[in-house]
């Protein structure tokens, strides 16, 4: 037997991998890699093929690994993909200390099972689960793929499985955007085609005490659209002389929030509605000047829309936003007159994109000089996050261009993910049914296929589909394109690789009751995935 085979070996795997608090931009998603790496390393094939498994760095220091298992003169290749990022572990409470301590925190959530809540309870009773932070997201997933490495080594496949594994999949998803080149260099380097990219990540209840069981044949987009909003500054005894734009910015807020013109209903699924991550004015410290910019940002979750009907829609709401601030600044004003000899005034709020308002911006100082400006910002970022440092360029354009306000400037900050979608892949199809009949008749286990994954996966990054005018529409609006966060649309383009997720059983993902389905994962959930790799590469 392997190192990594019997369900107590896998168990034990798992844990140590969860020993490291591997939280997103922590020194543990550091060193995770760098353990992943030794313990592939330490398999006898790469005594002989070392350079088959590779630590690659990001920009930031950050690394992925890579393990592939070459057979031969074979050309079809399957993908293993997961990720070793977890997100903090702070909703834990007092149980924090022993959040990335698997083994313990499972023996004390089993001997305090009274204070746990029902469900959690149920479970507990019932079944034979492992708590712990990245128990379930997903470094199950990392662990049966490396089991299928070690499997792969014993000549198991008739066919190539390379193993990716990246950090910051819970952020922007950097280490898989890194890997986009990467893995098409190994391509032509070892003459690999890709037949299909198989992820693991945990199947996601549709709705609280969900039964069924769900493998996935796609992945959810998602894109950040922001409003900058540009009103005019007066004193507060004098609210009729300026605009507050938080005003401003909750009027696209009504617009916006949970609209259901932004969803999508494709094969009986539905993406959710828009909803507000952040919204707040700019202003820096307490005075009686109204605060006169201020942004908004929301998620918008997309599967077969395009960029650009995406952006449309949102222009078409911060117009419609632009005249009902008109509207009521002109009712208010009119209403102030009957109490004091006051002229009502009009307003008209213009609303542009990013790209827009550049223009305008470089019409007016030159181009040489927006660049200079923006690279002065760029050197002095002083760490500021992506979604307020994009607002900040957004601001200092809008400054320069005062006389077009009061303005709405639509604009998107990172991250992106695209919409993929596999469904109607023959080899797909293929894969599909015949797990949905092996898992009735090895296991009388029901699964069902959704299309698309719905807590957003680095799938999303195998391919491209959008059209290059489409994708301008995004990349145009960003400030923060090629400043600190970019795409490899030519490799994405080129790899255009089918995707599916065979994922283990868990519940309640980024909370403090985050567990695994044990009996599940590795009594079942590892021969799916054989099978699954068997039946690609056939």
């Amino acid at each position: 037997m392997g190192k990594w085979q019997s369900k107590e070996q896998l168990i034990d795997l798992l844990s140590v991998l969860v020993e490291h608090a591997s939280i997103s931009g922590s020194s543990e998603e550091v060193a995770i890699a760098e353990y992943i790496y030794m313990q592939l390393r330490s398999l006898p094939y790469y005594e002989e093929f070392p350079e088959h498994v590779q630590l690659h760095p990001l920009e930031d220091g950050r690394q992925f690994v890579t393990s592939l298992v070459k057979k031969e003169k074979a050309k079809d290749t399957v993908i293993l993909l997961s990720h070793f990022d977890v997100v903090d572990v702070e909703d834990y409470g007092g149980w924090k200390n022993l959040a990335f301590r698997p083994k313990d925190l499972t023996n004390e959530f089993y001997r305090h099972h009274e204070e746990m809540p029902i469900d959690v309870q149920t479970d507990i009773q019932n079944g034979e689960w492992l708590f712990g932070r990245g128990t379930m997201d997903m470094k199950a997933g990392l662990t049966l793929h490396m089991s299928m490495i070690e499997r792969a080594i014993g000549g198991e496949f008739d066919g190539n499985v390379l193993l990716l594994t990246v950090p910051d999949e819970e952020v922007n998803s950097a280490g898989m955007i890194s890997a986009v080149p990467v893995l098409t260099e190994l391509a032509q380097k070892y003459d690999l085609t890709y037949t299909a990219c198989l992820n693991a990540e945990p199947m996601f209840s549709k709705y609280p005490g969900d039964p069924h069981n769900y493998i996935y044949t796609g992945s959810i987009g998602k894109v950040l659209p922001c409003f900058f909003c540009y009103g005019k500054e007066t004193h507060v005894g004098e609210p009729f002389a300026g605009l507050n734009a938080n005003y401003m910015a909750s009027e696209i807020s009504k617009l916006i929030e949970l609209n259901t013109d932004f969803c999508e209903k494709i094969n009986g699924e539905t993406t959710p509605p828009p909803t507000n991550l952040m919204q707040k004015d700019l202003k820096e410290e307490y005075s009686v000047q109204i605060p006169h910019s201020a942004v908004t940002v929301f998620n918008v979750m997309a599967m077969e829309k395009s960029l650009k009907d995406i952006t449309d829609l949102l222009l078409k709401q911060a117009k419609e936003a632009a005249t009902k601030i008109e509207e009521y600044y002109l009712k208010r004003a009119e209403q102030f007159a009957k109490l004091e000899p006051f002229i009502p005034r009009k307003l008209s709020v213009n609303v542009f994109t990013y790209e827009e308002l550049h223009e305008l911006a470089i019409q007016k100082f030159g181009e040489a000089e927006i660049q200079r400006r923006q690279n002065y910002l760029l050197t002095n970022r002083n760490g500021l996050g992506d979604r307020d440092f994009s607002t900040k360029l957004v601001q200092d354009l809008a400054s320069l261009c005062k006389e077009h306000a009061p303005m709405i400037v639509l604009f998107y900050s990172p991250p992106f993910y695209p919409s993929v979608c596999s469904s109607e892949d023959s080899l797909i199809r293929y894969v599909v049914q015949s797990l949905i009949k092996y898992a009735d008749e090895q296991f009388s286990l029901p699964i069902q296929e959704q299309h698309y994954f719905p807590g957003l996966s680095d799938l999303s990054f195998v391919g491209m589909k959008e059209s290059e005018k489409s994708i301008q529409s995004l990349v145009g609006n960003m400030p923060l394109y090629e400043k600190g966060y970019s795409l490899p649309i030519e490799d994405l383009k080129k790899l255009n690789i089918p995707v599916i997720n065979v994922g283990p059983v868990g519940k309640d993902a980024h909370q403090w009751t985050e567990r695994l389905d044990l009996n599940f994962t590795f009594t079942k959930l590892d021969k799916l995935i054989s099978f699954t790799i068997h039946r690609l590469l056939q």
